[in-house]
């Protein structure tokens, strides 16, 4: 649809009307309009700062709805905040002086806020103090992707305060707060108590609440943090334990002060008897492992120790890992785990046996005298594994590490390929590239891009034209000015006594009297009829005339499928090909088959009637008799039959005409279709553009009438079609395909105008517009 009419009539009665009827427009009217057109930021320059102004006093849902909208407007309206040595000075002239401008012209000009940049953060400042979530949300995300870095700020006590709130609201509070907490740590430091998790919290709560309190750690709180680790690690809940486990070791790779403290802890809590603690101690460690090249030695044996007791496949892969890339460290407790290995190889997990194959190739470099017999038993295990995986890897290091005639020159880089030295992994938290996605949206909460998610835009470098955000005031006529006054006059006296309100009244009547003889009358609209009503066809009609859509191909441009009053003469149809449907099969008639199409005439029964033209066919090898229509549904079906026919030959076929009045709909008409011995069920569903019937006009009452079309009664659509069918013809001829048209003439190659009327409605005509 076309929404510039919309949003400038509902902008413009929003000036004019009560403050009561613009909180409860305002967010309707922005929820229209990202719904049909939110890429029309043109439209939004007139309005923008009367939106900010009503922002406080808008209904809550549409509070946020505006906020959204806003946001986006001002990233491709205003330069970015973010640069060094911005100055923020609300009351600096916008414009330096002549004299300056000469001085600064080999200077870089510092960034001066944008007044109406100011106005949006200022305006919605206050709704931070909201009851509702939802409002605070949106401010909060506004004032991180607009707001100077050191506003920012501002929205950490009201996003605290939401903490309190259900976990539904936390839930989503805590995710944006953690990407927040990435980039700004200061932000929510002195808040940091809010975080500690309580036995109460969900596990997708607590877990939240620990990924904030790692993003936060630094030198001065992780003796703190570490402290309130050490409790979570003995939490019931085991996910919540291994996530703290695995929190340590983000602060131990972050914070190179607590490294070793860190390490030391997880490695106590190898003797833990909750086998899940210590097998995600276990992998942990051998992360930061990677990162202490000095301390090796003494904790892999630690480990291999406890191998035999640890179950989960992960800890016992990683602790397989150890051993072959730092077997020349351990080269008496490295064959003894492979030994090991190679008697349970077929029980393990599929990641065990891979790094078991993996320890064997190592070993085999290194220490080839105590490991080449176990090392060949484990190969030919592998080469005969139901994982095909495992088959692969098998089969590669054979031909990698055992030198033989086919395995050519690779195998003389064995060594550098196996033993190579690995970079250490990088543990990050899970919210590092959410920041991607806007804040506050389904997007981000899900980590994916969601269907209909709006790119947040780039800010611009340079800033487009601040003048188009200024509206000029229209200062009421004299003629409207007298009429307030009279409407106050009125006003007041129907306060007043009986007395002074009757005077009042004869007074203001009279002048009321004096003042339409100057008006003009207003032409009355026919009676019965609203001229916004638009049947359920018209909504359809737009989907049947729109083709399918070519991104390869030209555009044209359709408007005005709209609906007007005006009374037309109805003309012969247009010509174009006849569809036929089947009515009944003749293996389901018992030989007695039926086809239909649609004349595209006007019904002789009555107006309101759709004419359909049925032809029956006899297939059998006997005459039917009394071919006629039965009953049909609903009994009200308004419905004028053919004569029964009394006798069809076999082989022989007859044409009959119906009427049937659809009611303006595109509902089947069903009944029976009727012989002397048998009744079948059928029905007939007319196409929207079967409804319709052909109209004349000229060029210029047809140009004259669009005109007049606007807001709800005209809707527009971009096109992409074949070169190839963009001619005015070819046009045509598509549109004719699935509507009863009638062509006006036009004098422009470019322009094809159709006509059509509806049947049921003798006084509604539609126009098609279409630009090539």
């Amino acid at each position: 649809c076309d929404f510039s009419g919309n949003l400038q009539t509902a902008a413009m009665h929003m000036h004019i009307s009560h403050t009561h009827t613009i909180n409860l427009v305002a967010g309707s009217v922005v929820m229209a309009f990202e719904e049909v057109c939110p890429d029309r930021i043109d439209l939004i320059h007139k309005n923008y700062r009367k939106l900010c102004n009503l922002l406080v006093d808008v209904e809550e849902w549409g509070q946020v709805v505006i906020i959204s909208m806003l946001t986006r407007y001002a990233r491709t309206q205003f330069t970015s905040p973010w640069t060094e040595g911005a100055e923020f000075d609300e009351n600096k002239a916008f414009y330096d002086s002549d004299s300056e401008e000469k001085k600064d012209q080999t200077e870089a000009k510092p960034y001066i806020m944008d007044p109406d940049h100011r106005l949006l953060l200022r305006n919605t400042k206050p709704l931070l103090q909201s009851r509702n979530t939802a409002v605070v949300m949106a401010v909060a995300q506004l004032y991180w992707h607009l707001a100077p870095k050191h506003e920012v700020s501002i929205v950490t006590k009201s996003l605290v305060r939401l903490l309190r709130s259900h976990r539904e609201v936390q839930y989503i509070v805590l995710q944006n707060i953690a990407t927040m907490s990435i980039q700004r740590k200061g932000m929510f430091e002195p808040f940091i108590k809010s975080f500690y998790v309580r036995s109460t919290d969900a596990t997708h709560i607590k877990t939240l609440k620990l990924e904030i309190l790692t993003n936060l750690a630094n030198e001065a709180n992780i003796s703190t943090i570490l402290r309130e680790f050490q409790t979570y690690v003995k939490s019931q809940d085991k996910a919540f334990a291994a996530a703290t486990i695995q929190a340590i070791g983000r602060c131990a790779t972050n914070i190179s002060e607590v490294t070793d403290t860190c390490l030391n802890g997880l490695v106590l809590l190898l003797s833990n008897r909750d086998e899940t603690v210590v097998a995600e101690s276990i992998v942990v460690i051998k992360k930061l492992l990677q990162t202490q090249p000095t301390q090796h030695g003494d904790i892999i044996k630690h480990m291999a120790k406890l191998f035999d007791s640890v179950t989960v496949p992960m800890a016992r892969a990683s602790i397989l890992w150890l051993m072959g890339e730092y077997c020349e460290k351990v080269p008496k407790i490295a064959p003894d785990v492979l030994r090991k290995m190679a008697k349970t190889f077929t029980a393990e997990e599929d990641i065990v046996k891979l790094q078991t194959v993996n320890l064997a190739a190592k070993l085999y470099l290194t220490n080839s005298k105590q490991t080449k017999l176990l090392t060949q038993y484990i190969l030919n295990l592998g080469k005969y594994d139901q994982n095909y995986d495992i088959r692969d890897r098998t089969r590669f290091i054979r031909q990698l590490i055992v030198p033989n005639e086919k395995s050519g020159a690779l195998s003389k880089y064995a060594r550098r390929i196996l033993l190579a030295p690995k970079p250490a992994p990088v543990l990050e938290s899970a919210f590092k590239d959410r920041d991607r996605y806007q804040l506050g949206t389904l997007s981000h909460s899900l980590n994916l891009k969601a269907t209909g998610y709006q790119e947040l835009p780039d800010w611009p470098a340079v800033a487009p034209d601040q003048s188009v955000r200024n509206v000029e005031i229209v200062e009421p006529s004299e003629e409207e000015s007298s009429e307030d006054s009279e409407k106050t006059s009125s006003d007041s006296g129907k306060s007043s006594s009986g007395s002074e309100k009757s005077s009042s009244e004869s007074e203001s009547d009279q002048k009321k009297k004096k003042k339409t003889k100057k008006a003009p009358q207003k032409k009355s609209k026919p009676a019965g009829d609203r001229y916004t009503e638009i049947p359920a066809v018209c909504h359809s009609l737009k989907h049947c005339l729109i083709p399918q859509n070519d991104s390869k191909n030209p555009t044209f441009r359709t408007s005005g499928i709209s609906l007007f009053y005006v009374s037309f003469q109805v003309t012969t149809s247009s010509f174009g090909p006849l569809k036929t449907y089947e009515l009944l099969h003749h293996m389901t008639g018992k030989g007695l088959s039926a086809k239909y199409h649609f004349p595209r005439q006007p019904c002789l029964y009555q107006p309101s009637m759709v004419a359909v033209q049925v032809i029956l066919n006899n297939s059998s090898d006997h005459a039917l008799e009394e071919i006629h229509i039965g009953d049909r549904s609903p009994a009200s079906l308004n419905i004028h039959c053919f004569n029964t026919i009394e006798r069809l030959e076999p082989g022989a076929s007859v044409t009959v005409s119906m009427g049937i009045d659809f009611s303006d709909s595109t509902q089947a008409a069903n009944f029976q279709l009727c012989t002397k011995e048998d009744q079948f069920s059928v029905s007939i569903q007319p196409a929207v553009g079967e409804l319709l019937m052909v109209s004349t006009m000229t060029e210029q009452d047809f140009c004259k009438e669009q005109g007049k079309l606007q807001g709800m009664n005209e809707t527009s659509a971009t096109i992409t079609m074949a070169t190839a069918n963009a001619s005015r013809q070819a046009i045509n001829k598509q549109v004719l395909s699935v509507a009863n048209v009638g062509e006006v003439p036009s004098s422009q190659n470019n322009f094809s105008r159709l006509i059509m009327k509806i049947v049921l409605k003798s006084t509604k005509v539609l126009l098609l517009a279409i630009q090539m």
